[in-house]
C-alpha cells in the first residue's frame, strides 16, 4: 500500500474557511442531500417525512417506518422498538439529510423492522456543546409526547434505543448519561434500552495509540479532529474535558445508572479507525462500571466505515438486530 500523504489544510479538508474573528465560513457543501421519502413503493425501504422539533431552535427530525409497516395491515398491527438515530459530522457538519445518512436510516429502519427517528441538533461552532446534547435530549421528549400518528401507530416506546454515528455516538452516550438521572428528567413512558454507539467520536489532550499509528489516515485523521474538537468543547476547555473523554476523572457518576436501569451498550468500532483505541477504553470503563457491553470491533473497517460502504450495511444491521432483541427482552 502507497504510503499515504498527510492532511496539510483540515480546514479545506472541511471544505470551511475560519474567520479571523474566530467564526467559520460553510462552503457549498460536497454532500449531497435528499428529500424525505413518503411514497409507500416497493422501492424505498422505509416511508419517512419531516417534523419540526423546536421552531425557536430551527431543529427538526426525519421519522421512518419500514414499508411494509404500511402497506401490511398483519405487520403493521405489531408494535415496532423505536432507533432514535444522532448523525455524524463532528459536531460541526452535516445534516439529517445528507443522502447516505438517509439511505443508511432507511435501510436500518427496514432490515431491524424499526422505527427510526433521526433528529437534528445545533451545530458548532456557532452553537458550541453541550448544545446538541441538549437538542439530543429535548427529540426524547418529542417522541414521549408525540401525537404524530406514526408514532402512535407503530411505535413501542417501551422500547427504545439511543444510536448515533461518530459525533452522533458521543451524542447518543451523552444524551443517554442525561437520560439516567431521574432528577432531570423523567421520560416516562419512553423506557430506553440500550445504546447503540457506531465509531463514536471520542478523543483526549495526548494522542493514543491508534491516533500515532493512523495518523496519516484520509477519513478521520487527528488533524482534523483536532480542529472538530476545537470548534465544538465549550472555549477554554482541553480535550480532556469529558464531553470529549469520557475515561476523564474514571467517567460520569451516571454511568453506573447504565447497568442499575439494565441498559445494554453496544460499541461498534473499526481497526482502521484513528479513535479505536480511545472506543476500546471507553467500552472498558463502562465495564468496569458493570454495564453490560457488546463489542463490535472490525479489522479492515475504517471510520464511519458502514456510512459510506453501503455494501457493509447489511452485516452491521444483523448484529445490531441481534444487540436490539437481546435487549428488548431485559426486565
Amino acid at each position: 500500500m502507497s504510503e499515504q500523504t498527510p492532511i496539510s489544510d483540515p480546514y479545506a479538508y472541511l471544505n470551511m474557511v475560519k474567520n479571523p474573528d474566530g467564526s467559520i465560513t460553510r462552503l457549498p457543501s460536497n454532500f449531497p442531500c435528499t428529500a424525505a421519502t413518503p411514497d409507500p413503493s416497493p422501492q424505498n425501504p422505509a416511508v419517512s417525512k419531516d417534523l419540526p422539533l423546536n421552531h425557536s431552535k430551527s431543529t427538526w427530525l426525519r421519522l421512518y417506518v419500514p414499508t411494509s409497516a404500511v402497506t401490511n395491515d398483519i405487520v403493521s398491527s405489531q408494535k415496532l422498538p423505536v432507533v432514535v438515530y444522532y448523525h455524524g459530522g463532528g459536531f460541526v457538519m452535516c445534516s439529517v439529510d445528507f443522502q447516505r445518512f438517509h439511505e443508511f436510516c432507511s435501510e436500518m429502519a427496514r432490515d431491524l423492522n424499526a422505527i427510526v427517528v433521526s433528529p437534528s441538533y445545533r451545530l458548532a461552532p456557532e452553537h458550541r456543546l453541550p448544545a446538541a446534547y441538549e437538542d439530543g435530549t429535548e427529540a426524547l421528549e418529542w417522541i414521549k409526547n408525540s401525537d404524530d400518528e406514526w408514532i402512535k401507530s407503530h411505535a413501542d416506546l417501551s422500547n427504545v434505543f439511543l444510536m448515533g454515528t461518530s459525533a452522533g455516538g458521543n451524542l447518543a452516550y451523552n444524551v443517554g448519561l442525561r437520560s439516567a438521572d431521574d432528577s432531570v428528567s423523567d421520560l416516562s413512558p419512553l423506557q430506553i434500552r440500550g445504546l447503540i454507539l457506531h465509531h463514536p467520536f471520542f478523543g483526549g489532550k495526548e494522542r493514543c495509540g491508534s491516533e500515532i499509528r493512523l495518523a496519516n489516515d484520509q477519513v478521520c485523521p487527528p488533524v482534523v479532529t483536532d480542529v472538530m474538537w476545537d470548534l465544538s468543547l465549550p472555549v477554554g476547555v482541553d480535550r480532556d474535558h469529558e464531553y470529549s473523554n469520557p475515561t476523564v476523572g474514571d467517567g460520569s457518576e451516571n454511568l453506573e445508572k447504565f447497568g442499575r436501569l439494565g441498559w445494554k451498550v453496544m460499541v461498534i468500532g473499526g481497526e482502521l479507525d484513528p479513535m479505536v483505541d480511545w472506543q476500546r477504553d471507553v467500552a472498558k470503563l463502562m465495564k468496569k462500571k458493570r454495564v453490560e457491553v457488546v463489542e463490535l470491533f472490525n479489522g479492515d473497517d475504517g471510520h464511519g466505515a458502514e456510512i459510506m460502504d453501503p455494501s457493509k450495511r447489511k452485516a452491521l444491521f444483523l448484529s445490531i438486530g441481534s444487540f436490539v432483541s437481546s435487549s428488548s427482552s431485559a426486565p
